[in-house]
C-alpha cells in the first residue's frame, strides 16, 4: 500500500481500524482523546496528514453521541492538517434509521448526521449496509455502502442447506433475504409485521412455507431484539424444525444475545464486527464474521481510483415469490 495513506481509529473503532490496517499493511496512526474539567473533549490526530489520504475508522455504536462527536473532530482535525481527502470510514451508521419523517415536529436525524459529518471535513464516506437505500443519498459526498452478505453467506455453506430457507423479519428487508437466498440457493419466506412503539412489534403472519424447515433468519440490524423473539415465537408455532439468526449490526443491548442463543429452538447467532462486540455479549452460540478485510479492500481501490462497487455490490435480488 502506498504510504500516503493514513488510518486513524476513534475510541470505538480502534479494532476494526486495527484489522484494516493489518490487512493493508500499514501502521495505525496514533491519535489522542481527552476530556476537560467542563466536561467537553478535544482530540488530536498525531501523525502527519498534509496531502495525505486520510481514513478516520469510527462506528456510531454505544455511546453513540460520544462516538459521533469524536469522529466530527478528528474530521475537522485532518482537513485542518491540510489531508488531500478524508474519508469518514463508518462501519455502523446508527442515525440511519431515522430515514423519513413519520411523526409531527421531529428531526430527520440520519439527514442532519450525514450533513454534520460533510461539514466536519469528510470528502468521502465508507459505510456497511445503511438500514433504508435512500439514507445513502443523504450525504453531499461520494459514499460507498459495502454488505456483508457475501460473508454471511460463505459462513452458512459450512452447514447442511439442504432443508434451510431464509426468513425476512419483515417485507422492508425482503430484497436484502431474497439476495441471500440465492447466494445459499435457498427458498425464500418473510413476516408480515406491524411495530406499535420502539421496542413492541407484532408479527400477524408468515408468507412462505416454514413448516419442518431450518430456517436462516436475516435481519439488517438486531438492537434489542424483540422483533427476532417475536418472528422466532411465530416460526416455531409455523413448525420451523430450527432456528439460525444472523445480521449484519448485533447492537445486541437489554440482554439480546442472551434471550436468543438461549432459546432450545436457536442454533447459532452470527452478526458481524461492524459494532464492538464487548465481553459481557460473547456467547458460545454467538459467531463473529471480522469485515475488516472487505474494508481494507474497497480502501485499496478508493486509494486507485478503481472500481468499488464491483467488489461489493449486493447480488441482484429477484421477485420475492
Amino acid at each position: 500500500m502506498n504510504s500516503d495513506v493514513t488510518i486513524f481509529g476513534g475510541q470505538a473503532g480502534q479494532e476494526f481500524a486495527a484489522e484494516i490496517c493489518a490487512d493493508l499493511g500499514v501502521p495505525l496512526s496514533p491519535s489522542r482523546t481527552q476530556r476537560f474539567a467542563n466536561d467537553c473533549i478535544e482530540t488530536q490526530l498525531l501523525a502527519n496528514c498534509r496531502e495525505r489520504d486520510v481514513y478516520i475508522v469510527q462506528p456510531l455504536a454505544a455511546p453513540v453521541q460520544e462516538n459521533l462527536v469524536e469522529l466530527l473532530m478528528m474530521l475537522d482535525a485532518a482537513r485542518g492538517a491540510s489531508a488531500r481527502r478524508v474519508t469518514a470510514v463508518i462501519p455502523h451508521y446508527s442515525y440511519a434509521r431515522s430515514d423519513k419523517k413519520d411523526a409531527p415536529r421531529i428531526s430527520i436525524g440520519g439527514k442532519l448526521i450525514a450533513d454534520l459529518i460533510v461539514k466536519a471535513g469528510a470528502t468521502r464516506i465508507l459505510t456497511l449496509t445503511l438500514h433504508s437505500p435512500q439514507v445513502q443519498g443523504f450525504f453531499s459526498v461520494p459514499t460507498d455502502q459495502l454488505n456483508a452478505l457475501r460473508q454471511l453467506a460463505d459462513h452458512f455453506k459450512s452447514v447442511d442447506l439442504s432443508n434451510a430457507v431464509v426468513v425476512s423479519p419483515d417485507l422492508g428487508n425482503a430484497k436484502e433475504a431474497t439476495a441471500f437466498s440465492r447466494l445459499l440457493g435457498t427458498p425464500v419466506a418473510a413476516g408480515a409485521k406491524e411495530r406499535f412503539e420502539n421496542d413492541k412489534v407484532q408479527i400477524t403472519s408468515i408468507i412462505g412455507s416454514v413448516s419442518g424447515k431450518d430456517v436462516i433468519v436475516l435481519d439488517d440490524e438486531i438492537a434489542n431484539g424483540s422483533t427476532v423473539i417475536e418472528l422466532l415465537d411465530h416460526l416455531k408455532k409455523e413448525g420451523a424444525r430450527s432456528a439460525r439468526v444472523a445480521c449484519t449490526h448485533g447492537i445486541l443491548s437489554n440482554n439480546a444475545v442472551q434471550r436468543i442463543a438461549d432459546r432450545d429452538d436457536v442454533l447459532e447467532l452470527v452478526t458481524t464486527n461492524s459494532v464492538p462486540i464487548g465481553e459481557d455479549k460473547k456467547h458460545e452460540k454467538l459467531t463473529v464474521i471480522h469485515m475488516g478485510h472487505a474494508f481494507a479492500e474497497a480502501i485499496k481501490r478508493i486509494h486507485s481510483g478503481e472500481s468499488v462497487s464491483a467488489l461489493f455490490e449486493a447480488p441482484k435480488a429477484q421477485p420475492l415469490f
